[in-house]
């Protein structure tokens, strides 16, 4: 029994767009929020394994954001979230970088502002911009490297 709590309900790795990878520790009571601020995620729990975010934010203080959270009562009571799954970040810039490069990847459905628009809708974050660049021209080489030995029929 252990072990499925801790393999269910102890951390989850999320991924955002830059293929970086984030180790959440899961909540669902009030004494497993840590001290200190970071990024928090909303999430749905289907069938035991599949977890899906509704909202992915970032805190200074994870004790008095996540206590009252406006969004919490819409995500819990309409939307269906289980739990809060947090990740404790000490600096304000790495915060936003992790929250939007998350909101990108996943595009929860009570997010709205960071959501890329369409593909050439580049991040906000210096850092989350230039590998998004980079990733788009490696993608239009190899895709010229591929479509360039194919000849048409005529």
């Amino acid at each position: 029994m252990f072990l499925l709590n801790w393999f269910l309900f102890g951390w989850h790795t999320w991924y955002g767009e830059s293929g970086q990878a984030y180790r959440f520790k899961i909540t669902l009571t009030r004494k497993g929020i840590p001290e200190g601020g970071g990024v928090y995620i909303f999430v749905v729990r289907r069938f035991a394994f599949f977890l899906f975010p509704l909202y992915i934010g970032k805190a200074t203080n994870f004790k008095s954001r996540l206590y009252g959270h406006e969004r919490w009562w819409e995500a819990w009571w309409k939307r269906g979230a289980t739990e809060r799954h947090v990740l404790v970040i000490r600096g304000g810039m790495d915060r936003a970088r992790i929250e939007e490069d998350l909101i990108r990847r996943y595009q929860p459905k009570m997010n709205d502002i960071l959501i890329p628009r369409g593909d050439l809708d580049a991040p906000r974050n210096a850092k989350l911009r230039r590998a998004w660049r980079w990733r788009r021209w490696w993608a239009e080489f190899f895709a010229g490297l591929i479509g360039f030995g194919k000849r048409k029929a005529g």
